[in-house]
C-alpha cells in the first residue's frame, strides 16, 4: 500500500469557518516528536480530575518513549499556526482500527480539533479496510465519551477497574 506512506493532510470543518487560524491534520514525523511530547506533558500536567500520579506519569512520554509508541501506530497531529494542538494514534488490531492517545491542548478544546483528528483517523481506517474503529475512554472523562457518541460511536462495554484501578468505557463505530 503505497498510500500508507504518504503524509495525510486534511482541514477540519472549523478551519473553513475560521480561516484566521485553520486546523490542519497531518501524519506526524519523527521531527514532530518533541512537540508531541510537549503537548502530552501540557495536557496531563493540567489535568485536575485527581488521576493517580502513576497514570499521569505514564501518559507523559519522553521523546524516546514516544518513538517506541510510534512502532505499529500511525499518529496524526492537528496544527494551528504551525503549533501541535492535538494528537491521535491509529493501529490495526485484528483487522479493526484501535484509536489511541487522543489528546487536545486545553486551550484548543471545543474548537473542532478532536473532531478533525478523529475524522482523519476514521478515513485512514476506512482506507486500511478496517470494518470498525474503536477506542477507550476513562470513565471519569465524560466530555470524551460525549465526543465519541456525537461522532457516531456506540458504547459497547465497560472494563471495571481496568487501568490503574479506573473504569474504562469502550466505544466502537462501524465503518
Amino acid at each position: 500500500m503505497a498510500s500508507e506512506h504518504r503524509p495525510e493532510r486534511a482541514e477540519s470543518p472549523a478551519a473553513v469557518a475560521n480561516s484566521a487560524s485553520p486546523t490542519v491534520v497531518e501524519r506526524i514525523t519523527h521531527q514532530d516528536v518533541p512537540a508531541v511530547c510537549g503537548l502530552f506533558k501540557k495536557v496531563w500536567e493540567s489535568e485536575t480530575t485527581g488521576l493517580p500520579a502513576e497514570l499521569v506519569k505514564s501518559w507523559q512520554p519522553t521523546p524516546l518513549e514516544f518513538t517506541s509508541w510510534m512502532e505499529g501506530v500511525t499518529y496524526f497531529a492537528a496544527r494551528r499556526d504551525g503549533r501541535v494542538v492535538g494528537v491521535v494514534g491509529c493501529e490495526l488490531e485484528h483487522g479493526s482500527c484501535h484509536l489511541v492517545d487522543l489528546v487536545v491542548d486545553p486551550e484548543a478544546r471545543r474548537q473542532g480539533v478532536a473532531s478533525a483528528l478523529l475524522a482523519t483517523a476514521l478515513d485512514w481506517a476506512k482506507r486500511s479496510n478496517a470494518p470498525e474503529a474503536w477506542g477507550e475512554v476513562l470513565g471519569r472523562f465524560h466530555s470524551a465519551a460525549a465526543l465519541f457518541a456525537h461522532l457516531g460511536f456506540v458504547e459497547c462495554g465497560v472494563l471495571h477497574k481496568h487501568q490503574w484501578n479506573e473504569d474504562v468505557r469502550l466505544f466502537e463505530r462501524l465503518l
